[in-house]
């Protein structure tokens, strides 16, 4: 079984520097364009719905990646955790990848 402190620990720091770039960078450049005199409603908001299939296709993505790094493990001598983590991010960013290419096509209608 996998030990769960390593994924923790990267979801932690992962948090925080979304967090802190997130907050920072996003706020300074709100403020800087209401004080420019910009519309508050032009602002890029993320619809709810395709928030929705962002998270939706990243968590079916990491299940597939859990499904094919067990798969791996078993049928090959590659390490636990080589055949687990490298899936889990092959699948995860692919489902990014497909989320981004949806979002695109409905920002386009």
């Amino acid at each position: 079984m996998i030990e769960l402190t390593p994924i923790l620990v990267l979801l932690v720091i992962f948090g925080f520097i979304y967090g802190i770039v997130y907050l920072g960078v996003r706020k300074k450049e709100r403020m800087t364009m209401l004080e420019k005199g910009a519309d508050p409603s032009s602002f890029e908001y993320l619809k709810p719905a395709m928030l929705g299939i962002r998270y939706g296709l990243l968590l079916i993505g990491v299940a597939i990646g859990i499904l094919l790094g067990n798969i791996i493990e078993v049928t090959t001598a590659l390490e636990p955790e080589v055949s687990y983590f490298s899936m889990i991010f092959l699948w995860g960013g692919l489902a990014l990848v497909i989320s981004y290419f949806l979002e695109k096509q409905q920002s386009k209608k």
